[in-house]
């Protein structure tokens, strides 16, 4: 399987598919990139080089015990794109890894940067626009019975506790098996990071055209608390809004986020 190294000495697993531009994607919590998988398959059967990674402490990447935190999963994430020397990258992140490509850019800049996605992102800041307490219940569940809370949590992630929502079990199997491979430490810590992080300083550093792409249903990173706040400190963003579009992208939202992204990254 290939793997890059980081400085740290870490190795990150990543996926590697298709040629031409790269389009980079980072993983939401907590997961694996596993969950790009539809979206790296459709960028490279449309000309595109899809490429996405294991965030470590979890998946097929090492778990350390130190570095679970916003400038660390940054440069991470630098580390791979130097390492392939990817060029005119289109970097594209979900719930946290929106929060990774933010902080990589606030901290490494654009000269390889083509375009950005945020899809349901935690930028600028959750824990300035929900109570802390929020935050203490997932770390509560975390090191509680975190398989117990990994499948609860599936179902305001995809929705599927609204109103005659479609269940698919399948999705919910999916969720709990990619976040169990995650380090009971790491999911701990990545709480805070996604959380407490202020990205405000990092979002006015994005001087290329971005997408910000988020469900007006999303139980998990709240409309408000996210998409307009961040794109009224971007100065090149588009902001898509999705009406009823929960977290997780399945179903509906991912058929509508499928072709706006592609046409995002065609352009």
């Amino acid at each position: 399987m290939p793997y890059i190294t980081t400085n740290d000495g870490v190795r990150i697993f990543y996926k590697d598919w298709g040629t031409g531009q790269p389009v980079v994607f980072s993983h939401g919590w907590p997961l694996t990139a596993d969950v790009w998988d539809d979206q790296l398959r459709l960028v490279a059967e449309h000309g595109f080089r899809g490429i996405a990674h294991d965030r470590r402490g979890g998946g097929r990447s090492d778990q350390p015990w130190n570095g679970n935190d916003m400038d660390t999963y940054a440069d991470d994430l630098a580390a791979l794109l130097d390492t392939l020397d990817l060029r005119d990258v289109v970097l594209v992140g979900h719930s946290t890894g929106g929060g990774e490509v933010t902080r990589y850019i606030g901290r490494h800049g654009t000269s390889r940067v083509d375009k950005v996605v945020l899809a349901s992102a935690v930028p600028p800041h959750m824990a300035a626009s929900m109570p802390i307490e929020v935050f203490d219940e997932i770390r509560e569940g975390v090191i509680g019975d975190r398989s117990q809370y990994y499948k609860d949590l599936a179902l305001p992630f995809y929705g599927f506790n609204r109103p005659d929502a479609e269940i698919s079990q399948g999705a919910i199997d999916a969720f709990w098996m990619w976040s169990m491979q995650v380090g009971i430490k790491s999911a701990y810590e990545c709480v805070r990071a996604f959380s407490e992080t202020d990205f405000t300083e990092d979002l006015g550093r994005i001087d290329v055209p971005t997408l910000i792409a988020h469900g007006d249903d999303d139980q998990i990173v709240p409309f408000e608390a996210s998409a307009p706040k961040s794109a009224r400190l971007i100065p090149d963003a588009t902001l898509q809004i999705y009406p009823g579009a929960p977290h997780g992208i399945r179903g509906d939202y991912a058929k509508a986020f499928n072709a706006d992204l592609l046409t995002f990254i065609a352009k």
